[in-house]
């Protein structure tokens, strides 16, 4: 089998299981901030014991992450030596500032968040609660600069078959670099809000602390309403509008646009086909849509994928189902915390059993709409693994990046190892996490006198 193919895969197995982890761990670290700010500020004991009890669940997120994330870096020296020569020189500033500002940041406070309660003054575990946040967030953002330097590429020059570092912060705020980040953690803020709510959602059916259970919900509502609406617009419309710009192909990918087309739809629903001739079936659009979400007119031309050679055009039926199912289920959490704030309000929220059961169900769909995304904007950037810059670089492909050296059989037992040992560890991880998850948090301490 092809080298090239197997080694996408491996990458795949061992990215796509580790993305589960960080955005979880960077939207429940902030809205424990805002749990233990509650503790701090109001000394109330039940505030306390929602934070050690979330806590438990993100330490272990945490735990789980690192110990998957360590593999990625691997990778970039084993299956894709080609890549690493070519882009070392850009990589290695971002990814050292990963390690030194964000990650031991995030860790040297999560230990005293989760051991030094009690043990500090509140306003100091309140305090470390928030570095968590901080450097998990930090952390976010110099790994998708990394990323994002591979979308749009900037503050470089190609010498000797290397790219080469000219300008740092014209490469670190490359053109795609914030909208991508904030784009990402908000993406998390959704994630860490909508396991709360299910945890939450099973406390209370559950009648296990209810009371405190109902207080972590309406956070993770509230928190996960105002999430939402800022990643459909203008997160959302502003990230496309980039794609538009930078990287037409994928956004053509996205959408379906096979021919150059005045006036473009936004296909709700369809079927795509790779042909020939392309096409998409039983589709459902919505006709000057996309022109006027992409260049703010209705009749503006959006360039379809025939302006573009065969080899360049990524594959059609992935990208474009990964993009609307990522877009589906934004949508839906749109609606599902809309909902959820109206039943607040009027009263009814704690008496609807189905809307509760309905948000223990809905805990995994952002993982699921996090993994879409990044399948979307992965493969919607194929054939090139460095996109090019019209006039500068003509861009690195993905089969010229792989390493020489490394045959299809031990890409295959490296496969069948990362996966046989991620099966192992994600039945761990759903133990661990029903087993903290379903206690509770703990029972409030007998007062003596």
């Amino acid at each position: 089998m092809d080298p090239v193919l197997l080694a996408r895969v491996q990458f795949a197995i061992t990215i796509g299981f580790h993305f589960i982890f960080p955005p979880i761990s960077i939207g429940l670290a902030w809205l424990l901030v805002i749990i233990e700010g509650r503790a701090w500020r109001t000394g109330e004991e039940g505030w306390e014991r929602l934070g050690q009890f979330f806590g438990k669940l993100l330490g272990i997120n945490f735990a789980v992450g690192v110990a998957t994330g360590i593999v990625m870096e691997f990778q970039f020296g084993t299956n894709w030596a080609q890549y690493s020569r070519f882009v070392g020189d850009i990589f290695g500033a971002p990814l050292a500032a990963e390690g030194v500002f964000a990650f031991f940041l995030e860790s040297g406070f999560l230990g005293l968040y989760l051991f030094g309660r009690h043990r500090v003054s509140k306003g100091m575990h309140w305090f470390s609660s928030l570095m968590v946040a901080v450097g998990a967030t930090m952390s976010a953002f110099w790994i998708i600069v990394a990323n994002s330097w591979q979308q749009t590429p900037a503050g470089f020059v190609v010498q000797n078959g290397r790219a080469e570092l000219t300008d740092f912060w014209a490469a670190v705020f490359n053109d795609s670099t914030l909208i991508r980040y904030f784009h990402t953690v908000d993406a998390a803020l959704i994630t860490g809000s909508f396991l709360m709510l299910g945890v939450s959602a099973y406390l209370i059916l559950k009648g296990r602390e209810a009371e405190l259970a109902k207080r972590s919900f309406t956070v993770a509502l509230l928190v996960g309403l105002v999430a939402s609406l800022v990643e459909l617009s203008p997160l959302g419309h502003l990230h496309a509008q980039q794609v538009a710009r930078t990287q037409p192909a994928k956004l053509a990918a996205f959408e379906g646009i096979y021919k150059s087309t005045e006036g473009a739809p936004m296909t709700l629903f369809a079927l795509p086909s790779e042909g020939p001739p392309r096409h998409l079936k039983a589709a459902v659009e919505i006709p000057g849509m996309l022109s006027w979400l992409t260049y703010g007119d209705v009749n503006a031309p959006v360039t379809g994928l025939d302006q573009f050679k065969d080899d360049e055009i990524p594959p059609l039926w992935i990208t474009f189902v990964s993009f609307h199912n990522m877009v589906l289920l934004g949508s839906y959490f749109v609606l599902f915390t809309v909902l959820g704030t109206f039943l607040l309000w009027r009263r009814k929220l704690w008496s609807s059993r189905w809307y509760l059961k309905a948000a223990i169900l809905s805990i995994p769909l952002p993982v699921a709409a996090n993994e879409f995304g990044w399948v979307a904007a992965e493969v919607g950037r194929q054939p090139w693994i460095v996109y090019p810059v019209p006039g500068v670089f003509e861009g690195l492909r993905t089969s010229d990046a792989i390493s020489q050296s490394v045959s299809s059989g031990e890409i295959w037992i490296s496969i069948v190892m990362f996966t046989l040992i991620y099966l192992l560890l994600c039945a761990l991880y759903f133990f661990l996490m029903f087993r903290e998850g379903s206690h509770g948090p703990a029972p409030a301490q007998a007062k003596e006198g």
